[in-house]
């Protein structure tokens, strides 16, 4: 399975967020990486500059590569409704984006392993593709021999945050996708408008 394996907190760092999560680094350094570091002087950045750096931080955000952000794009132009709404639809409803969304997982790439190492169930079946598009409806649960992981305990009892279109109960570990989010309920600081028009073009 393709996915980006190199230095997170560079990558954080450059565009002066801590997308990947916490991180000490990113609070010690938090401007760009480079020789100079916030030293050095840089020159306004172009249109074209802009719209990519938006959509470098979309796909490093949910953990996707070019070519499947791509294809979420041409079925997000397809699909009615606003064209960068649904993009992020698209990828708020990928498996391993629900996981962690639902306090199962620390992190969207531990989220990604979980569902990989088949813990994650979907509709009662065990699911072992992170990118499968939850379904209004589907509930998503810890398989049951795994349900005392570490991982599984550790971030659930961590985890505060409370999403409208999703519900979880920690005690049985079983969750529902109830509805599509909505932009505005979407935490991310992602501008995709920009990222339409960078593929627009």
């Amino acid at each position: 399975m393709a996915r980006y394996t190199g230095p997170k907190s560079k990558i954080a760092r450059k565009f002066g967020q801590a997308i990947f999560g916490d991180d000490k680094s990113f609070e010690k350094r938090n401007y760009p990486p480079g020789q100079h570091g916030n030293t050095r002087r840089r020159g306004k950045k172009s249109e074209y500059a802009i719209q990519l750096m938006e959509k470098q931080k979309a796909k490093y955000t949910y953990g996707i590569l070019e070519k499947q952000f791509r294809n979420m794009f041409d079925k997000a132009t397809r699909s009615s409704g606003i064209t960068g709404e649904v993009l992020l639809q698209l990828c708020e409803s990928r498996l391993d984006n629900v996981v962690y969304r639902m306090g199962i997982a620390p992190t969207r790439s531990s989220a990604r392993q979980l569902v990989s190492h088949r813990h994650i169930t979907v509709n009662g079946g065990i699911l072992n593709i992170p990118s499968y598009q939850v379904k209004v409806g589907d509930v998503i649960g810890v398989r049951e021999k795994s349900k005392s992981l570490a991982v599984v305990t550790n971030s659930l009892g961590a985890s505060n945050a409370v999403y409208e279109w999703m519900t979880f109960n920690n005690e049985t570990k079983v969750g529902t996708y109830v509805s599509i989010p909505q932009r505005i309920q979407i935490p991310e600081t992602i501008n995709e408008q920009f990222i339409v028009e960078l593929y627009s073009k």
